[in-house]
């Protein structure tokens, strides 16, 4: 994974701040579905992701504006994987969405 390459501000952010119960359970299968699913998605701009050994995550995925960002979460497979997680994979989870209106980092050639 990379750092996602967004546009100039502004864009939307949504942040998935989780914290997974033991096991799989089918996890990572969906995961990487949702990844390739949400690539597919009009306003779809990248997204960021981290887990820590004790199950902690966050997730930041990036969209064109927040009406992108909503059609995303109404999706059919991944309205299926939100129950999925709210029943068996997230011990507890916050969702997060933001405007960016600031971006910055250093200039690679």
């Amino acid at each position: 994974m990379s750092i996602a390459s967004t546009p100039e501000p502004p864009y939307t952010a949504v942040v998935f701040t989780s914290l997974r119960t033991e096991g799989d359970q089918g996890y990572a299968r969906m995961a990487e579905r949702m990844d390739l699913l949400a690539q597919e998605q009009p306003g779809y701009l990248g997204i960021e992701a981290a887990r820590d050994a004790g199950g902690l995550g966050i997730t930041v995925s990036y969209w064109v504006d927040d009406a992108a960002a909503a059609a995303w979460k109404q999706v059919a497979e991944h309205l299926v994987a939100q129950e999925r997680g709210r029943d068996v994979w997230y011990a507890d989870y916050r969702v997060r969405v933001a405007t960016v209106t600031r971006a910055y980092g250093p200039t690679r050639s």
